[in-house]
């Protein structure tokens, strides 16, 4: 099962905001998920499959989606920095009534027809009324994984099963934000501290830690903390900062940053 969470006001007009999560395609290729959920952050959040010429805000592309409220869609951008177009004016009662889960199919050939499927089951599809779009794209492209909450202040998650491609493709995966502003590169720090004394201060080993965009654990040892003399067994404060802690004069980046799973641990004992 993949998860991906994203926010972005939209993969839409002539600029998109998204999180894609692709490998590298040359030539045609064809990729399959099975949409198991996407946030309902609005009736037009996106989840789904996507080729993409580039990984500009305003690169060609073509996708299919399942939507919380417009059903399974196929939208594309024919010429780049150009406005998005959809499948509006053929979409049927079938499509719109789509939710999740429900699997997609997405295919490229060599003419740069690109053709989009559904289906309940992941065996027995139906192909999409807009097929064929034509859209001539490189060679060597991106093919992968859609999600778009539609909703610039909120952050939706979708989860995929069964993905598929075929096609030759890169091995190894990667993600990033299309069209929005990341965070700014700043220092991570947690300093632990109580009313007797000056803070014990430990800084991730990664000075722009805030640009960060995957789950990264970080193991911090007590004695990190005890070694700049301070009691651990009088601790009443702990901070979680970014940029340069007790700076208050000059102001730092800007951005979001998401922290789960605080916890305490005892150390683990090594058998000899």
């Amino acid at each position: 099962t993949y998860t991906m969470t994203a926010s972005g006001a939209d993969i839409w007009n002539d600029a998109d905001e998204f999180h894609y999560a692709f490998k590298t395609l040359s030539g045609v290729g064809t990729i399959v998920a099975h949409v198991l959920s996407v946030d309902n952050t609005d009736p037009w959040a996106k989840a789904g499959v996507m080729f993409r010429d580039t990984l500009e805000p305003g690169s060609k592309f073509a996708a299919v989606y399942i939507t919380p409220g417009n059903g399974c869609r196929f939208q594309a951008r024919v010429d780049t920095d150009a406005a998005a177009t959809s499948d509006t004016s053929v979409v049927t009662s079938e499509q719109t009534a789509i939710t999740a889960p429900y699997w997609i199919k997405l295919e490229r050939d060599f003419a740069g027809n690109f053709r989009g499927y559904y289906s309940s089951n992941g065996t027995t599809w139906q192909s999409m009324p807009w097929n064929p779009q034509n859209i001539m794209m490189s060679s060597n492209i991106y093919i992968g994984l859609a999600v778009t909450s539609h909703n610039a202040a909120a952050t939706c998650e979708a989860k995929f099963s069964n993905v598929t491609i075929t096609g030759t493709a890169g091995p190894l995966w990667a993600n990033q934000d299309i069209g929005i502003a990341s965070n700014d590169a700043e220092l991570l720090y947690v300093a632990v501290s109580n009313s007797a004394g000056t803070p014990a201060v430990v800084a991730y080993d990664d000075p722009a830690a805030a640009t960060t965009d995957i789950w990264t654990e970080w193991v911090i040892p007590l004695s990190a903390f005890a070694d700049q003399g301070i009691n651990l067994a009088n601790v009443d404060r702990i901070a979680i900062g970014l940029g340069t802690q007790g700076n208050m004069a000059i102001p730092g980046g800007s951005g979001k940053m998401f922290f789960d799973d605080i916890r305490l641990n005892r150390p683990e004992t090594v058998a000899e």
